[in-house]
């Protein structure tokens, strides 16, 4: 069973106390007289957070104008915590109606195979090609069940981060000649241009964003493209670029190719075959080091994934440096 993101955290802390400040107000508001406008306005807060508690964020109470100071701002506060918690509702529900979906695509492929191996009417050749097809289909759902946990680990509240020192531009050289199956199958070009140099870094957690874009490169690149690696440094901070002479991304697609489970175009998910994570979870790991993560892409033409990382171990992203465009 997949568990959906940790969007609740606090947020029945939140009510909890919220909801004894407007007992404690409303309390004062009668010991100290307060106008009726005023005790309205608190029993219409304690009914709003009521409804809130039971998941109803739809809530938007009105200002109470002229009357200001502290309890004006209480409504304004729980006007945009009302917004805010909405629109993390929202975000859950797309979480889980893109978990079920992707998760009942490779289950239908097993269950309708499964049942086609029953028929003693199959060759062998037949049979060997649908268990193929169940073992692949078994592979998938194991990745994106992987996928998950990497990011549910990644967005918790203590994600795993050991940074230590090592050579950034030998990862890179070694990962590329990892992947050195796939691209001689395609009988792709290799461009490597690796200037020598160390980074303060999760080595383990960067080798997840290297793999990821090396095989994004090669498998959206036709058959003899290129496929191009570049590393350098520059001051702070250490740049590495990845660029492919692929199908492209549409400029629509390019803001939000980020976002869990955002497949782009149809060419792209169609020749895929993907879970729509990995870039989220590269995108996760770039933002834990205090780095960026952008794209360029021109369809039919290629695209280039730059990638920029502080040299030195990273701070929180709230506390670091600022970053480079």
């Amino acid at each position: 069973m997949v568990e959906t993101p940790p969007l609740w955290h606090g947020v029945e802390i939140q009510l909890i106390a919220g909801f004894l400040g407007l007992l404690l107000m409303f309390g004062l508001a009668w010991l100290n007289g307060a106008n009726r406008r005023r005790v309205d306005l608190l029993f219409m807060l304690t009914d709003a957070m009521r409804r809130m508690a039971k998941g109803d964020f739809n809530i938007l109470l009105p200002e109470p104008g002229p009357m200001g100071d502290e309890l004006g701002g209480l409504v304004q506060g729980f006007n945009e915590m009302a917004v805010e918690l909405g629109q993390m509702e929202k975000l859950r529900q797309e979480f889980i109606s893109n978990v079920s979906h992707e998760i009942q695509s490779p289950l239908t492929s097993i269950r309708g195979f499964s049942r086609a191996l029953m028929d003693d009417r199959l060759d062998s050749q037949e049979r060997k090609q649908y268990l193929s097809i169940i073992e692949a289909e078994s592979e998938r759902l194991s990745k994106i069940s992987d996928n998950l946990l990497k990011l549910s680990s990644l967005e918790s509240a203590q994600p795993p981060f050991e940074p230590q020192r090592y050579r950034l531009d030998k990862q890179l050289r070694n990962l590329v000649l990892a992947c050195e199956p796939q691209w001689v199958a395609k009988e792709l070009e290799l461009d490597i241009q690796l200037e020598e140099g160390s980074i303060a870094a999760d080595q383990d957690l960067l080798s997840q964003v290297w793999t990821n874009l090396l095989h994004n490169g090669i498998k959206f690149t036709p058959l003899g493209g290129t496929l191009g690696v570049r590393l350098t440094f520059a001051g702070p901070w250490a740049r590495v670029e990845i660029r492919d002479t692929g199908i492209g991304i549409a400029e629509a697609d390019q803001a939000r190719i980020f976002e869990r489970f955002y497949k782009a175009d149809t060419a792209r998910s169609s020749s895929g075959g993907g879970s729509g994570l990995g870039l989220s979870i590269a995108h996760k790991i770039v933002g834990l080091h205090g780095g960026s993560i952008s794209v360029e892409s021109w369809v039919g033409e290629g695209t280039i994934f730059t990638v920029l990382l502080p040299i030195e171990a990273a701070l929180p992203p709230e506390a670091g440096e600022e970053r480079p465009e």
